[in-house]
């Protein structure tokens, strides 16, 4: 997670950490599934918020990445190829090592392995709907997330070529970007009118996981990219404003809206349609403060700094990984309240020191290897 100038951005680290609490927190659920009422909620709440922050923030960096590369006056094919690999190297090692270690862990418990499992070498797993099983669950995100970095740039090089492929036009890269998003917004749509089955069990498995649905939560994340670098001034200008209206909608999305009673089976429109959306934009609004958030107070910035640093290792063996595991050799169901608090504390404690290692041993040697090796 860098900075613009090369150097990390507090804001932007607390995004990303606040993002994989969120998810750990909300997985808590399934070591006291029989939780009920309000921290229910929250769990639910929780985990659909962690992974929106992550889309965007996603898009963020993505976006002002290829902004650059765009701008470029040599860009070409060439260009987009190089900015694949460098997005490949940081996402695939991690993804791969945890497959990998996902079908050991099911043979090792003479489980079944998917009957779709090539699916997931190249992402498929759940193009049209939530994966079939529980098998490296994670993944859906990390499959929207590739497919989002892979459809735009040729998107945009296809155009810049019908255009003649001279002087690229960052008017364009806005044009496409609003382009995705509506095109998403339309699939959703779709889906809104056709939708037969309304409950929330339906619009997880069918809606908020399917990449044909969800591309547009990482191009608001692009949106945001492209305004801060097409409009530096405004951005820095409009931060206090922006996060304000964050805020207000946040307020509105997650206490008015379930305070008046607007759930699925009410307002099937509104969670199909322009629930998860607005989950982007109150994300895209507290941006603009985010990343220009800076904090000298090595107290509060180290321990920050260290969870986001290890927040995509700890999120691809969360659950599948670290939580089957721990499931199958010592089950947490009816377990007393206090020793599900002590179970909550070593899950989390495993997470961390797996996220590290995995970090400190395997993703960042292998992404110095072979950023060295491509120069």
């Amino acid at each position: 997670m860098q900075a613009f100038s090369g150097q990390r951005i507090f804001g932007l680290d607390v995004l990303r950490a606040t993002a994989i609490v969120l998810v750990l927190f909300s997985s808590i659920y399934f070591i006291v599934p029989d939780i009920q009422g309000l921290i229910l909620q929250l769990m639910s709440l929780a985990g659909v918020i962690g992974i929106e922050i992550f889309f965007v923030f996603s898009g963020f960096l993505i976006g002002r990445v290829f902004y650059k590369l765009y701008l470029q006056d040599d860009f070409s094919f060439a260009t987009i190829k190089q900015f694949f690999i460098k997005r490949w190297i940081r996402v695939l090692p991690n993804y791969f090592l945890a497959l990998v270690i996902n079908i050991i862990i099911v043979l090792f418990m003479g489980s079944d392995l998917p009957h779709d499992l090539w699916k997931y070498f190249v992402f498929l797993q759940n193009f049209t709907s939530e994966p079939s099983s529980f098998f490296f669950y994670e993944s859906w995100s990390i499959s929207i997330g590739e497919f989002s970095a892979v459809v735009g740039p040729l998107l945009l090089y296809f155009l810049l070529v019908i255009k003649g492929g001279k002087n690229p036009n960052p008017k364009l890269l806005l044009f496409l970007t609003l382009c995705i998003i509506g095109v998403f917004l339309i699939t959703k749509w779709v889906y809104a009118i056709n939708d037969d089955v309304k409950t929330m069990e339906a619009w997880s498995k069918n809606l908020k996981t399917a990449v044909i649905y969800r591309i547009d939560a990482v191009y608001y994340g692009v949106l945001a990219a492209y305004i801060s670098m097409a409009k530096p001034n405004l951005w820095k200008k409009c931060k206090f404003i922006t996060l304000f209206l964050g805020l207000v909608l946040c307020f509105v999305l997650y206490v008015v809206v379930p305070g008046n009673y607007w759930f699925i089976n009410t307002h099937p429109i509104f969670w199909n349609l322009w629930y998860l959306p607005l989950n982007s934009v109150i994300i895209l609004l507290i941006l603009p403060f985010f990343s220009q958030w800076k904090l000298d107070v090595p107290f509060f910035v180290k321990p920050i700094q260290f969870l986001s640093t290890i927040a995509y290792a700890v999120y691809v063996i969360h659950l599948s990984t670290v939580l089957r595991l721990m499931s199958h050799f010592l089950p947490s169901e009816n377990l007393p309240k206090f020793d599900s608090i002590v179970y909550i504390m070593v899950y989390i404690s495993v997470l961390i020191l797996f996220g590290y290692l995995i970090h400190h041993y395997f993703e960042r040697p292998i992404k110095r290897r072979l950023t060295n090796k491509k120069k």
